[in-house]
């Protein structure tokens, strides 16, 4: 008599029985004891298909027994993942130190990743979380990815619409491609060595698909934006969004990590220190050249204003008149959070009536194009951003005050000879102390 594969371990209250065709049958039958005392979880054949029959059972017939047979209790308990399955090493991946190096911001956009990945169903009912990961394959991880990479809309009368989100997908396996690695390292002996979802060969883009860029805002639209910030009482976003174009800095830099006591310390009054965490790189920018003449003029006497009224802590911070808090608080979050002030930002432009993609990087990259327009040297762009490329600069070209002191002046020469008279330079009034 030919039995069943003993290595196919059933669930529990589970048992098979041999068809008369060959093939194997799954039932799930809770105990007599149970169905005695109103157990309403009911017999129920579980069809031929093993997988599809133990993840029923364990995901939904078995927690619903539990329920009943706890008065609910587990229903309070986290359900903790199978050893070695791909939810396992999530929460491995998770659990690590390496998980709380990265950012909050990193961290929200991994977490949807994983998600994305762990929770697509499979042709047998079943979850690609739930599968051992000494199963998975490249062809595997390869088959799920494409269709990830596509995903149908529904509009109101019912037409289907596919369309592609290819970003999403591709951060999706960026994610899991690094929980694979850290889990290696920690879990060396449970997860294999070869990673599946490295070297995808991930494109940015369809082929054919234009090169998406972030738009670039013009100093005419700078100097807009900044004069709608001031009429609407949101004067520290204009001057925040005048250093981003100066000094080429990050959103989340500007907002989360520039001090007061960066601008201007007694060691260097002559001095401000710009940090670029993405990077760690760490510039002491002159803000005078060599004839003490001051490279950012407008910029220095709104951060001089600042500094007149606010002591200690992050400079940029929520100073409007309607503001729900009496204490001006932070434009970002404990949890690294921009967007309020992203909204914000898109309501001043369009109450300015500029161009509606424009966002707050808009005006990084405004500064970088005008560094460009101006015959910047790659040496002196690279060092008024902290870019780091040996390919590209050669190893003679240091990053020094001189480079950034010539820079600014090629920056403003270019502005000045655009015809923008200084009645277009609208400095915010900061209430002192």
């Amino acid at each position: 008599m030919k039995t069943q594969n003993s290595a196919l371990k059933l669930p529990r209250y589970c048992r098979s029985k041999r068809l008369k065709c060959g093939r194997w049958a799954y039932f799930f039958e809770p105990p007599t004891w149970a169905r005695e005392q109103g157990c309403h979880i009911n017999a129920e054949a579980l069809g031929q298909n093993f997988a599809a029959a133990a993840s029923r059972a364990e995901n939904i017939l078995l927690p619903a027994f539990d329920s009943w047979r706890s008065g609910g209790l587990t229903d309070m308990v986290p359900v903790s993942p199978a050893p070695g399955t791909f939810d396992w090493l999530v929460g491995v991946f998770k659990a690590h130190h390496k998980w709380n190096e990265i950012d909050r911001k990193t961290q929200r956009l991994y977490g949807q990743g994983l998600a994305l990945f762990a929770n697509h169903m499979l042709r047998d009912g079943s979850r690609a979380g739930s599968k051992q990961i000494s199963d998975f394959t490249k062809a595997f991880v390869d088959s799920i990815y494409a269709k990830l990479l596509v995903v149908d809309d529904e509009d109101e009368n019912g037409n289907i619409t596919r369309r592609e989100r290819r970003r999403f997908a591709n951060a999706a396996m960026t994610a899991c491609r690094r929980a694979w690695y850290v889990g290696q390292r920690a879990q060396e002996t449970k997860v294999p060595e070869v990673n599946p979802f490295s070297r995808m060969g991930l494109k940015s883009r369809s082929p054919g698909q234009p090169v998406r860029e972030t738009p670039t805002a013009t100093w005419d639209e700078l100097v807009a934006f900044r004069r709608c910030a001031t009429k609407l009482g949101y004067h520290s976003i204009g001057t925040a969004a005048l250093l981003s174009w100066e000094w080429l800095q990050r959103e989340e830099h500007v907002f989360g990590v520039f001090e007061v006591a960066h601008y201007r310390p007694k060691p260097r009054p002559d001095r401000v220190r710009i940090l670029h965490p993405k990077n760690n790189e760490e510039a002491w920018w002159p803000l005078f050249d060599e004839f003490g003449e001051p490279l950012f003029p407008e910029l220095m006497a709104e951060l001089d204003a600042i500094k007149a009224s606010v002591t200690s802590g992050l400079a940029f911070r929520r100073d409007h008149a309607h503001r729900r808090s009496s204490i001006p608080l932070p434009w970002i979050t404990e949890r690294r959070d921009l967007r309020y002030l992203r909204s914000v930002v898109k309501r001043i432009v369009v109450t300015a009536g500029l161009r509606h993609e424009l966002s707050f990087t808009s005006f990084r990259h405004g500064g970088f194009t005008e560094g460009a327009d101006s015959d910047l040297t790659d040496a002196e762009l690279r060092t008024a951003g902290r870019h780091r490329s040996n390919q590209q600069l050669p190893p003679y070209a240091k990053r020094t005050s001189r480079q950034l002191i010539a820079a600014t002046k090629k920056r403003r020469g270019e502005r000045n000879r655009t015809a923008l008279s200084s009645a277009d330079q609208l400095t915010p009034q900061y209430p002192t102390k």
